[in-house]
Formats: C-alpha cells, structure tokens, sequence
C-alpha cells in the first residue's frame, strides 16, 4: 500500500517547479502503478501551450477557474472546480488560468512520468523507457 500526504511532497525533489506551473509528483512510474498522478499549480494568468504526443492525460479542476482550448476544432471550455477533462487523442490545446487566481488541478498521466520530466519545445514530456 501507498500512502502519501502533500505535505510529504512540497519541498523535495518532487516539487517541480516551472514557468508557469508547480507538479507536485505523488505516484511516479516507479510505483509501478501503469499511471502516474500529480497536484499541479497553474499559477495566475498563465497560458501554456502543451501537445503530450507521448502520454495521455485526465485532469480534474479542484481550484481556481480558467479555460482550456483544442488547437484542432478552436473550441474553448471553461473549467472551474468540479470540471475533468482528458487528452484522449493527444490533443494539442492551450491551458490558461484567470489573472488573479491559480488553478489547482489533479492530473493523471499514462504511461506514467517518471518524475523530473519539464516540456520540451513542442509543448510535450518526452517518453522515458
């Protein structure tokens, strides 16, 4: 059994920080769960621009509002806490967080990341064997 609290992450190596977002890594590949799990900070105003080519990803709003657009179709959604949406064609989209407030989100990858991954370039995490 695993157990972890938040508390136990902030602040270790397992607090990553970026331009733009804090991943707070819970569950890692090594877990050997077949997922990993992150609480991630969008912080204020942010709008990141991600294509995860190589994982999918579900992710549930549990702070903060903000919008998500698919760069396919254009389609803009609002999110706010209660919303999930996932990446189930490796859609490329853009996430933003409303200016003045950040958006707190639990997100869930597969594969799972192995735990220091940043985007590169195109807005992706690369693929790690």
């Amino acid at each position: 059994m695993i157990v972890k609290h938040l508390d136990d992450v902030i602040g270790t190596g397992a607090d990553v920080d970026s331009e733009g977002w804090t991943a707070r890594r819970l569950i890692y590949k090594d877990a050997g769960m077949g997922y990993s799990v992150n609480d991630t900070i969008i912080k204020p105003g942010a709008e990141l621009t991600m294509h995860y080519k190589n994982h999918l990803e579900t992710v549930y709003c549990i702070e903060g509002e903000g919008q998500i657009t698919d760069l396919a179709s254009g389609e803009t959604h609002d999110i706010r806490p209660g919303t999930l949406y996932a990446l189930n064609n490796h859609d490329k989209h853009v996430l933003r967080a409303n200016k003045g407030s950040h958006m707190r989100m639990v997100c869930v990858f597969n594969p799972p990341l192995t735990g220091r991954e940043v985007h590169d370039a195109t807005g992706a995490y690369p693929l790690t064997e």
